[in-house]
């Protein structure tokens, strides 16, 4: 990974993300972007005013561009794999105007206006996992010889229409806390997010001098199979991308020094996640400190996987691991070696960020200091 941008409810950029999760303040405040009044739940992770999903989008590619270093015409030359559900307008839109404001089409517009290349874009539209799943393709690819490089982007904005099903759906969590691993968890919050890097070949980068930010050591991806909206409760899926994401990296369980977790706080996921860890890592788990960013900024759907994993390589590179917010008390079913309180000193040299979705879709990415 050569570039990385990202805006979130903490501000513009990577030192704002940063500040904000090292803080250990969770970003939740009362929404008013959109009216809430009838909701039994009227907090999200939000940035100020009503930013345009596009705009923002693009301005994350650009900027992760620019600190990669590409020129024009290397930006030419690189496809976009895009998480995104999709232009927010399109629910109210005018059936015509419908097809121009699809994911397609979004996804080809924040290509043409970032100067990408017009082929080979991707969108990514599987839910939470969406955007680990296209960068681990990403990685599979130039791993591959496939491609040189890839920008990979996510993008989410708080929006009143998945506020009211995630909300009627009483998932959110009424007291106005996402609380991970924690005993009175109530479940999660949704968040503002919108993060793109660049990933390529070692032979790209150095080719341009272009310093590393990590190395994409290992990936995996698995499905449950189990059910379509909950996890399998022994955390069988997960754990297999855990090992493959291990394997593939060439450590062992004791190299880990951090897990950045799926975490959402709901009642199923938590203990699922927990025994997925157990299957997968075994009694070295023990050791390992583990924390969900999302009791900070967030559950940001589809651009999950690239807005937690630029902070998990933030927070690697700092030395500095952020907390797991919100945490009460221990629950039985959720032991794990939470940081909690503040922010945890490090010198780990690789690092895991985990991702589950409805439909029993799980992914894994293993990060490497260069």
């Amino acid at each position: 990974m050569t570039g990385a941008a990202v805006q979130s409810a903490y501000g513009q950029g990577t030192e704002a993300l940063l500040a904000g999760a090292l803080s250990g303040q969770p970003a939740f405040v009362p929404v008013r972007r959109f009216d809430v009044e009838a909701r039994r739940v009227r907090f999200a992770a939000t940035m100020p005013g009503s930013p345009d999903l596009l705009t923002e989008v693009t301005r994350a590619v650009r900027e992760a561009c620019d600190e990669a270093g590409l020129s024009a015409a290397d930006r030419a030359a690189t496809p976009l794999f895009l998480a995104i559900h999709g232009d927010p307008a399109i629910a109210r839109a005018p059936g015509p105007d419908k097809p121009g404001l699809g994911p397609g089409a979004f996804t080809a517009a924040v290509a043409g206006d970032s100067g990408l290349a017009g082929q080979d874009i991707r969108c990514y539209m599987s839910a939470c996992v969406a955007a680990s799943t296209a960068i681990a393709d990403a990685a599979a690819a130039i791993a591959r010889g496939q491609a040189g490089r890839v920008v990979v982007a996510g993008g989410y904005l708080v929006d009143s229409d998945q506020f009211a099903l995630f909300d009627a759906g009483r998932v959110l969590a009424d007291d106005g806390q996402v609380r991970p691993f924690s005993a009175g968890r109530r479940g999660l919050l949704l968040g503002d997010g919108v993060g793109a890097v660049v990933i390529e070949s070692r032979d790209s980068a150095q080719a341009r001098r272009a310093p590393p930010l990590v190395r994409i050591a290992g990936w995996g991806r698995t499905g449950d199979a189990y059910h379509p909206c909950q996890p399998d409760p022994e955390g069988r899926g997960m754990a297999r991308a855990i090992a493959a994401a291990l394997q593939r990296a060439g450590i062992a369980a004791e190299d880990l020094g951090y897990i950045n977790a799926h975490g959402s706080g709901t009642g199923q996921s938590d203990p699922a996640e927990t025994s997925a860890l157990r299957l997968a890592l075994g009694d070295a788990l023990a050791a390992v400190p583990v924390s969900s960013t999302k009791s900070l900024h967030g559950q940001v759907l589809e651009a999950s996987g690239v807005l937690e994993l630029i902070v998990t390589v933030l927070a690697a590179r700092k030395g500095m691991l952020p907390v797991n917010a919100g945490f009460l008390a221990a629950d039985d079913r959720c032991r794990l070696n939470l940081v909690l309180g503040e922010a945890q000193a490090t010198t780990a040299e690789f690092a895991m960020s985990l991702n589950a979705a409805f439909g029993g879709a799980n992914t894994a990415l293993v990060i490497g200091l260069p």
